[in-house]
């Protein structure tokens, strides 16, 4: 499945710097607002030592990783959902992700220009969201025009849509974001069509500098920006964005002494990645053979036939069986010949839920 993730911020936080740092991409990083225009884009391997050992144990010809697509997108401003600083353009780049990574600025530094005058991360990730429920509330506003007139027909699902977004209009009102509303699982639809902004999950990413980043605790704005992104149900990490894009540069055996020197046990661009997989509730299994071993991402709770339409929908329709056989059961007994006279590979039906980590060789018939 596609994984797509929006950098988001004011401008001058740091975001094409932790850009940069992902894709090892070379765009402009400057100390000045909306040096970012154009979104873009760079498609990132996630991180996994688990498809090292299967190389190991399966000597492919190629080995590939799962991917995060992560697209840049410039600075947001107050009044941007009124169209200030571009406003309409970026927050319509915003609409096509499937997850925010909301970059908030946790370090002071006369040197570089802050829109807001000063730092502040609460009144920062504050001013975000507003400017995106804003403009989340115009997008329901015109549904709801839309929606009335076309339940005077009587129709009587098209009044219960009527009745569904009059709620949402009136739950975003009050400063709630669209992610917190209850709504029932045959409705939801309805919501996923209007593509707000206020209903994708949010990563909260704290750039502090390379002195706050060798300390144990998260210092006073990280702290708080945490704490913050705690109370909205979402998730918060703290890295170095300058840092990070440095280490990004490279060679891999030097990454380890740089990692080293600054007390860091990986790169933050790995915790990154796993926030997001955890924030979206993506998994992993793999396939592996002597052509190649392969990470898949799939959502928790995907079925045997789900897991088998992301490699090929003729295999989702075609179904049969599937073996299955756990990563770390491949690593205890050494082999696959091991694993089948220990009678350790399942053949799993179409109820079967996949597990993170599973292996599997998918049968079909089309």
């Amino acid at each position: 499945m596609a994984l797509r993730c929006g950098i988001v911020g004011l401008p001058n936080v740091g975001k094409s710097t932790l850009f940069n740092a992902l894709s090892s991409n070379s765009v402009p990083a400057e100390n000045f607002p909306f040096c970012t225009i154009d979104p873009h884009v760079g498609i990132v391997e996630v991180p996994d030592p688990r498809l090292q050992k299967l190389a190991e144990i399966f000597q492919p010809e190629k080995v590939t990783a799962a991917t995060v697509e992560f697209t840049d997108i410039a600075g947001l401003v107050r009044g941007a959902s009124q169209g200030e600083g571009l406003g309409n353009q970026f927050l319509g780049q915003i609409r096509q992700v499937s997850a925010i990574i909301h970059v908030v600025r946790c370090f002071e530094n006369e040197n570089i220009i802050h829109v807001e005058q000063t730092v502040d991360p609460v009144r920062d990730a504050e001013l975000i969201e507003t400017e995106l429920l804003l403009a989340d509330l115009e997008t329901i506003r015109k549904r709801l025009e839309k929606t009335r007139k076309e339940s005077k027909s009587g129709d009587k699902e098209i009044k219960r849509q009527l009745a569904v977004f009059e709620r949402l209009e009136s739950h975003c009102s009050q400063g709630k974001m669209a992610r917190s509303f209850d709504v029932a699982e045959e409705e939801s639809s309805w919501i996923d069509s209007l593509f707000l902004l206020t209903r994708k999950p949010i990563l909260y990413v704290a750039n502090v500098d390379d002195r706050d980043i060798q300390q144990t605790d998260w210092g006073p704005h990280a702290a708080a920006l945490r704490s913050f992104a705690e109370k909205e149900g979402n998730l918060a990490i703290r890295l170095c964005g300058q840092l990070e894009e440095e280490i990004a540069q490279l060679p891999d055996d030097e990454k380890i002494l740089f990692l080293e020197e600054y007390g860091l046990a990986e790169p933050g661009l790995h915790v990154l990645i796993r926030a997001a997989y955890q924030l979206l509730g993506l998994e992993t299994f793999f396939t592996g053979g002597p052509k190649e071993v392969r990470a898949w991402t799939i959502r928790k709770g995907a079925t045997a036939p789900e897991a088998a339409g992301e490699i090929h929908t003729d295999f989702q329709k075609g179904f049969i069986k599937a073996e299955v056989y756990s990563f770390d059961d491949l690593v205890r007994y050494g082999s696959e010949k091991a694993l089948r006279e220990a009678g350790k590979i399942a053949l799993e039906g179409k109820d079967y839920i996949v597990r993170d980590g599973d292996c599997m060789y998918f049968k079909f018939n089309v």
